[in-house]
């Protein structure tokens, strides 16, 4: 049975993008998310994808859910979701990456959210599905204050399904 997780960084508004792009850049997230996923498996969008500034990200399994038939360079692409799950069950670790239509497909079947709440409120075209945070506990809880490498006050999540 695979492990399912979410991991995303939220506004205040449970904003996570603009214009297929990140609102904020916070080393610390990135750093945290890199930590996180390496040596796991990541199942992200097509448009999430093509997000990435270098491609598939190094020492992970990268999957790619598309309507299209992609040939994509160190990625694997599946057309639907069952076809993931199918896929990843002998995973440990499967982290749902993004974006919203795929928070949105697996917020009920996950049971790990490693979240990033930013302190902010920003214009943005895409959310992080509503969620009620009463349905989960709050395993681990960090608050990092705005920096040289952080541009907002944010805090770190792990929060495991009640």
């Amino acid at each position: 049975m695979n492990h399912l997780s979410i991991i995303v960084a939220i506004g205040q508004n449970n904003e996570i993008g603009k214009d297929n792009d990140l609102l904020w850049y916070i080393s610390d997230d990135l750093k945290r998310f890199k930590k996180i996923t390496t040596g796991n498996t990541i199942v992200m969008g097509r448009k999430t994808f093509d997000s990435l500034p270098k491609g598939a990200l190094p020492n992970r399994r990268n999957i790619v859910l598309s309507k299209q038939n992609l040939k994509i360079e160190n990625a694997e692409v599946f057309h639907n979701i069952e076809e993931i799950i199918d896929a990843t069950k002998n995973e440990e670790q499967v982290f749902i990456i993004g974006g919203a239509s795929l928070y949105t497909t697996f917020i009920d079947k996950v049971d790990t959210l490693y979240l990033t709440k930013v302190d902010a409120s920003l214009d943005a075209d895409v959310f992080f599905p509503k969620f009620d945070w009463n349905d989960w506990n709050i395993e681990e809880e960090l608050t990092v204050p705005k920096g040289e490498k952080n541009e907002y006050d944010h805090s770190f999540f792990k929060l495991k399904r009640k």
